[in-house]
This record gives C-alpha cells, structure tokens and sequence, in this order.
C-alpha cells in the first residue's frame, strides 16, 4: 500500500494537518471516531467521499509513523517493564 497516493499535508487545508486527498478528513479526525467506536463501515457510510482503500492508506500511514519512532508516548507515561 503506498499511502502516500492517499494521504496529503497541505498548509492551506486544515493547517496542514494530513488529510485524505481531495477530503478535508484529518487522519486525526477519522482516529479518533474509530476510537469512540465507529467502524471503517460507519465512516464509509457517513463521508461518501472516503474510500476503504484510503482507510487503508490511512492505517498504513500511522504504522509508517510509529514504525519509524515517529509517533511516541510522551516522557511521562513510559513505565519500566517489571
């Protein structure tokens, strides 16, 4: 998946949070109704514009992230494995 072909920072759009090409659908903002408990069908069901294969672009996009140390807890909620 290159997501890369879905998945934009454009100043000009939502201060150049990424979005979803041709949306003004933040990453951020799709996280986080997945995260209250959406589905990628409630999503695909409310913003017609969106499309699984940029889901999927968008999920690929925060692995790249945290893959690559992108993404971090902060300093203050690291624990020590015990």
């Amino acid at each position: 998946m290159n997501w890369q072909e879905y998945i934009v920072a454009d100043e000009e759009v939502l201060s150049g949070k990424p979005t979803i090409k041709g949306t003004r659908l933040s990453v951020e903002f799709l996280l986080e109704r997945l995260a209250d408990g959406w589905t990628e069908q409630d999503l695909l069901d409310n913003y017609p514009r969106l499309t699984r294969e940029a889901l999927q672009a968008m999920f690929a996009f925060v692995h790249a992230n945290v893959k690559d140390n992108l993404l971090l807890f902060p300093p203050h909620n690291l624990r020590r494995a015990s």
